[in-house]
């Protein structure tokens, strides 16, 4: 019997489950993390760990989402397979591949890492859009007047974001407009859909649905969109801690345009996966 090893995982309370694939083929599908999904180790984002193909990094790491669909980046489970990696190393930086992307990590602590998320995109064709539209005051056309929610900020950070400024996002019916707008005919390739409130220069209040995973309780990436967003729009600086329901990080936006993104991981369980029963 084949297994592969997993840790069950949180970043900042986003639920991740991170499965290591190395020294062995490909055995994770989407339908598989799916189902593992739908049981016991439930997660919002799966990262599956492989060996490097090509120089320069330490391993390859594909993403899927509670859903079965994949996933083009996840900060917080970026975090998670830096843990994993560099448990017991003496060496304290690392060079994934995720999902095609070149990304660094960095242990401050022992259960605290930085992520270099890269830099924001908001060319509507890479992101995808539906069409051209202003990445700062974004009109999504008449779901935005019947929802009474104002034109968003929109933007790529590895998965595409759509970032709405609110005076409260906690009074925000996150179920009611996230499975809604992340299906808008604006996003082709659907959209993570955030609410941010702005409490002062350098912090931001921030609750996220996730494209494929739904409510989380944080989203790695979405913080670093809705900081880019808020600084572009003049309403904080280019650093900020952003609180979401399941902890805080802190995001960066260099000069050099990249994001950086330092928080906590927590370890919550480990054990194995039989293969026999990904591939039923």
């Amino acid at each position: 019997m084949i297994s592969l090893p997993f840790a069950k995982m949180n970043g900042a309370g986003n639920s991740i489950l991170v499965v290591d694939e190395r020294g062995r083929p490909h055995a994770m599908t989407g339908d598989a993390a799916r189902r593992i999904g739908e049981g016991r180790l439930d997660f919002d984002q799966m990262m599956v760990i492989g060996d490097a193909t090509r120089a320069g990094v330490d391993a390859e790491v594909r993403i899927f989402n509670r859903d079965g669909s994949r996933a083009g980046a996840c900060g917080n489970g970026t975090r998670c397979v830096a843990w994993m990696m560099l448990e017991g190393a003496t060496r304290e930086d690392l060079a994934l591949d995720i999902e095609g992307t070149e990304v660094s990590c960095r242990r401050d602590a022992e259960a605290r890492f930085t992520v270099d998320m890269g830099a924001p995109g908001f060319d509507w064709r890479a992101l995808p859009l539906g069409h051209a539209v202003d990445p700062d005051a974004a009109d999504l056309g008449a779901v935005l007047p019947e929802l009474g929610l104002p034109r968003p900020s929109v933007l790529g950070m590895g998965n595409p974001h759509a970032v709405f400024f609110v005076p409260d996002a906690r009074a925000i019916d996150l179920e009611g407009y996230g499975g809604r707008l992340e299906h808008d005919a604006m996003f082709p390739d659907r959209a993570n859909i955030s609410f941010a409130e702005v409490a002062s220069r350098d912090h931001i209040r921030l609750r996220t649905w996730e494209r494929g995973a739904g409510a989380t309780l944080a989203c790695g990436s979405a913080a670093c969109a809705t900081l880019v967003a808020a600084a572009r729009r003049g309403l904080t600086g280019r650093r900020a801690t952003v609180s979401q329901r399941g902890g805080d990080l802190v995001i960066t936006w260099r000069a050099d345009d990249h994001v950086l993104m330092t928080g906590p991981v927590e370890l919550e369980e480990r054990g194995l996966l039989d293969l026999a029963d990904l591939a039923a």
